[in-house]
């Protein structure tokens, strides 16, 4: 479906002060214009959105704009590409981010007085009023395991670090269960294309990309390096093994994540399901500091 002419300029406008303000390449460019016009080809369809915008109404006045609902209109189309079309989670946040720049885009135009935090959908069920860890922490968090692999001096303490390193990430990128984790086998990650398959027993298995390259890197190595810990032909084939060759418990992951958080100076009271839990709120957390970059 073709935009009328009023949606396709106010787009351009916007994707032309962003390259100006952002320095976006072309890739990023590409994306956010598809992202807009998907949005507003959605709309259209939705409702008469090119009579209430047309070029005559708002050459006279800039209140067409300023009165429209775009957090609502935003919101439910966040919730259509989430629920109906099943768009992964990862896609659904860029289009929420890139929809934010746009809205504080109209505001600096002066085309809207104000606006408010779009939400995604299911925001409110997936982060609690007052969630243990904020973006701050998560960054501490794995900034002191980068810290003490560089720090280590055996090969094999590394090897270890890296080990949690990668199990650590799972858990918060992908929000891979702790079961799940521990019942990875080396064969569930495809080295050339970076997939992930969870293998499940009564559901079909999810299959996701590592978006990460730090976690992509991170989980070549350790495969590289798995064969330090076969110790016992029964259990080679599992992603994870101790210093023994034995497959890891919860308790094991457990006291790794306590480690990792007493360093990071976290006293607060959580456990390794607030780190797979953590990603909504992280990228809550991004998308306000990226707005007050901008205003």
């Amino acid at each position: 479906m073709a935009l009328n002419q009023r949606s396709q300029d106010l787009i351009e406008k916007f994707i032309n002060a962003q390259i100006d303000s952002r320095s976006l390449d072309e890739r990023t460019v590409k994306a956010y214009r598809q992202d807009l016009e998907l949005f507003f080809c959605w709309l259209e369809t939705d409702e008469p959105f090119s009579c209430a915008l047309s070029a005559d109404t708002v050459s006279k006045s800039g209140r067409d704009l300023s009165e429209y609902r775009w957090e609502e209109k935003m919101e439910a189309y966040l919730a259509y590409i989430s629920q109906d079309r099943g768009l992964r989670f990862s896609t659904v946040c860029r289009r929420q981010l890139v929809f934010s720049y746009y809205l504080s885009y109209l505001k600096n135009q002066h085309m809207i007085e104000e606006f408010r935090p779009l939400r995604r959908p299911g925001q409110e069920r997936r982060i609690p009023a007052d969630p243990p860890l904020s973006k701050q922490e998560v960054d501490t968090f794995f900034y002191v395991m980068e810290q003490e692999y560089e720090r280590l001096d055996s090969d094999f303490r590394r090897r270890i670090c890296l080990r949690d390193q990668v199990m650590m990430g799972l858990l918060f990128y992908h929000g891979v269960e702790i079961s799940e984790l521990l019942r990875l086998e080396t064969s569930n990650y495809n080295r050339e294309t970076a997939v992930l398959t969870i293998r499940r027993k009564k559901e079909r298995d999810r299959c996701f990309l590592l978006f990460s390259k730090t976690l992509q890197r991170q989980m070549e190595q350790w495969l590289s390096e798995h064969v330090y810990f076969e110790h016992d032909s029964l259990y080679d084939n599992r992603m994870f093994l101790s210093k023994l060759g034995r497959p890891l418990s919860m308790k094991m992951v457990t006291n790794i994540f306590d480690k990792y958080r007493v360093l990071a100076g976290i006293e607060k009271e959580c456990t390794p399901k607030d780190l797979k839990n953590g990603l909504a709120r992280y990228a809550e957390e991004t998308v306000k500091l990226s707005l007050m970059d901008d205003m």
